[in-house]
This record gives structure tokens, C-alpha cells and sequence, in this order.
């Protein structure tokens, strides 16, 4: 089928795209290339060097014989998402393209009103297209395990059978996001359920867990293909950012008690979901919700896997925790609607972690160690914390 991967440069948009073109799919990617800006605003890289998005392509090209087409642009400029889609013409949409880091959208006023602009604004922008042009292109939108919370329940796939005052309804899982950027997630959610309602499109929304890990087959044919790897407290992911702590010879920073659980998941399950889902569209008119982890590990666990796979003297230390959270709590939920379609997972394992560890020594010297402490306090009162004084790229 044809496919539009939307945020297609990115840490997660890129392997897909690849992965899908490998996989006899028409691939194009759109990206407005705000990603990389956010790095030269933080003031961080990437820890594995990535090249620009047009010699990414070549070199796709070049080792595949395969073509995977550019389209760059704003997904927030109504006129450019409608030109874009009209010009390709796909099957189907996969959505990534948007700001995604929780920290990032707590530094201040401007960050949380811009990353509420950039995702609420876009995904619209997008589902009017998708109505306007084609209701029968399928929308994979990347959502956020985020979006639940810590719930003292099960946590269902994105809905919840209640019987109340002895009537029974199934309706959308109660959300308790824990950021601005998961808020808007969560405005996604509910725009993309109520389009498909009154417009009879057809959405899946993948509220995905953590992903750790930087290595695809397709990603690892060339260093030019190679997708990022964010390290850094703003957007480096758990796992990413234990390693290069650990190989930078600094303690395994854990917020708080570390007994905050989430979901997670192998970057090469990514990349199955989203064709699991692909290949298995949803009937006109239809909203569902797949969860798309595979495990669940609190942050003092992974913590402690890094620390005894590295060895040499790494120890853990606890922060106190920069977000309003339970470091703490319960976490029962749900994912079988992937597994049922045929998902079969990477689960952790001492070689991944080793792969990881292997990753960060090759580009030691790529490691900022600065950048790894949080400067970002969801406590607009606390004063234990720098605040960052630069402009979101509006």
C-alpha cells in the first residue's frame, strides 16, 4: 500500500519509513525538520551522529534500489498537509509527526503552549484532510501509554465497561496524563475518536510505551541510515539514558524511589505494530486503541539490569524526582490485541542492554554529561532546578 510516515526524520518515523519500504510498501515521509532544531535549542546531539534527511533518503535508494519520497513542510500549515496528501495519495497515514518529550513541554509557558499548538493543530489539520480527500485512508496515529496514568485499576486498550447505578455503557478509559505533552496526546485521542464518528474514518491509535534501543536491520545497512539516539535528560529515554551514564562512569540517576512502572518496548517492535496494524485496518467508521508495549519494568529495575550488565563500580543514585508523579503505585495493563495479530516481541534481554552499552562507548565521546541531570521541574515554585530561558521554535 501507499504509505505517508508524518515526522518521518525522526527517531521512531525513520526506521518505520524504512521498514515499511523494505517490506514492498510505497514509503513517503514529511518532516519539517523541527526535531533537529529542538537539539541546537537544548543545546545537545544525538549520541549516534545522523545525517541530513535528504542524504538519508540517497543512501536508502543507493543500498535498497528502493524510493522513499521527501516532502518537506509544516503539518500545523493546513494548505501544505492538504497539498501533500493530494499528491501522494495514500492508503494509509502513520503520525509520529509531533513534539513528544514530557519534559520538554514543562520547561514554561511557551513550550506547553507550543507543543499543545504543534500536536492538537496538526492532527486536525490532518483529519480534515483525510475527510476532505479520502475518509477510507487509514490514520495509525502514535499516541502514549502516558495518557492512562498510574491508575490504582487495570488499565484496558482505550475502553472500560462500567456499570453504574445499574446501567452498563463501554466507554473511553479515563485518562490522567501526567504533562502538557501528554495532554495533548489525550486531545488527540478524543479528536480522532469523534471524527471517525461523525466522518466515518477509520483511526488506530497505538498508545505506546517506552522504546529503548537504536538498532534495525534496515537502519544498520549503512551509518548514513542510522536513526538517532537521545541520551539527555529532556529527551533521552530511560533505558538510553542509564547507558550512557554508565558508560560515561556517572551513577544511574533515579528519580525519587524509582518504583514508577511504565510499559515498554524494543524499537524493532515499533516498527512490526505499526505494519501489524497497517495490514489489519480498522471498518469504516471505526476508533480503536491498541496498547503497544510489550513488558513493564519500574525505573530502579532497569536501572539495576544496566548497572549489573556494565559492572566496574556502577552505582545508583536517587534524585529527588523533578515530576509530580507516585514514585510508587500499581500497574496492571492490558495488550493483547497485538499479540493476537500476530505480534511476537523482543523482549529485554542482557544482549540488548550489551548492544546499548556497546553503542554508547563507540560515541563516548559524542556523551555531554551535562546534559544527562534534569533542569526541567513540573514545580513551577521550586527554585532547586535551573529554568531554561530559550524560545520553543514556533
Amino acid at each position: 500500500m501507499r504509505v505517508l510516515v508524518l515526522g518521518g526524520d525522526g527517531y521512531l518515523g525513520w526506521p518505520t519509513a524504512l521498514y515499511l519500504s523494505s517490506h514492498g510498501h510505497d514509503v513517503g515521509i514529511v518532516d519539517n525538520f523541527v526535531r533537529r532544531q529542538y537539539d541546537l535549542e537544548m543545546g545537545v546531539d544525538s549520541l549516534v551522529p545522523i545525517v541530513q534527511a535528504q542524504a538519508r533518503v540517497r543512501r536508502w535508494r543507493e543500498v535498497s534500489g528502493l524510493t522513499v519520497e521527501l516532502h518537506v513542510g509544516d503539518l500545523t500549515d493546513a494548505a501544505f498537509v492538504e497539498q501533500t496528501f493530494s499528491a501522494f495519495e495514500p492508503d494509509a497515514v502513520v503520525h509520529f509527526g509531533e513534539q513528544r518529550s514530557a519534559p520538554y513541554s514543562m520547561i514554561d509557558r511557551q513550550h506547553a503552549v507550543y507543543t499543545q499548538h504543534n500536536n492538537v493543530i496538526g492532527n486536525l489539520n490532518v483529519l480534515y484532510t483525510i475527510a476532505d480527500q479520502d475518509p477510507s485512508i487509514h490514520l495509525v496515529k502514535l499516541g502514549s501509554m502516558g495518557e492512562y496514568g498510574s491508575p490504582n485499576i487495570d488499565i484496558e486498550e482505550g475502553f472500560i465497561e462500567i456499570t453504574h447505578k445499574g446501567r452498563t455503557d463501554t466507554l473511553p478509559y479515563p485518562k490522567q496524563p501526567g504533562s502538557f505533552y501528554h495532554l495533548s496526546k489525550v486531545h488527540d485521542s478524543h479528536n480522532i475518536m469523534f471524527a471517525c464518528k461523525i466522518w466515518g474514518l477509520r483511526s488506530t491509535d497505538l498508545n505506546q510505551g517506552i522504546v529503548y534501543g537504536q538498532y534495525t536491520e534496515e537502519t544498520a545497512l549503512h551509518e548514513d541510515l542510522a536513526t538517532r539516539l537521545d541520551y539527555d535528560a529532556v529527551f533521552g529515554t530511560v533505558l538510553n539514558r542509564f547507558c550512557a551514564q554508565a558508560v560515561a562512569d556517572k551513577p544511574l540517576t533515579v528519580y525519587g524511589k524509582g518504583g514508577q512502572t511504565r510499559g515498554m518496548l524494543d524499537i524493532r517492535d515499533t516498527l512490526a505494530c505499526i505494519e501489524l496494524a497497517l495490514t489489519n485496518s480498522p471498518a469504516k467508521g471505526e476508533y480503536r486503541v491498541f496498547n503497544q508495549f510489550t513488558e513493564s519494568f519500574s525505573v530502579l529495575e532497569l536501572a539495576q539490569k544496566v548497572a549489573a550488565i556494565h559492572g566496574d563500580g556502577v552505582r545508583v543514585e536517587h534524585l529527588e524526582d523533578p515530576r509530580v508523579e507516585d514514585e510508587e503505585h500499581y500497574y496492571g495493563a492490558t495488550h493483547t490485541k497485538l499479540l493476537d495479530l500476530g505480534l511476537v516481541p523482543h523482549l529485554l534481554s542482557d544482549e540488548t542492554i550489551e548492544r546499548l552499552l556497546s553503542l554508547a562507548t563507540r560515541y563516548r565521546s559524542r556523551i555531554d554529561e551535562k546534559a544527562i541531570a534534569p533542569t526541567v521541574s513540573w514545580r513551577r515554585t521550586s527554585s532547586k532546578l535551573p529554568t531554561a530561558t530559550t524560545s520553543a521554535p514556533l
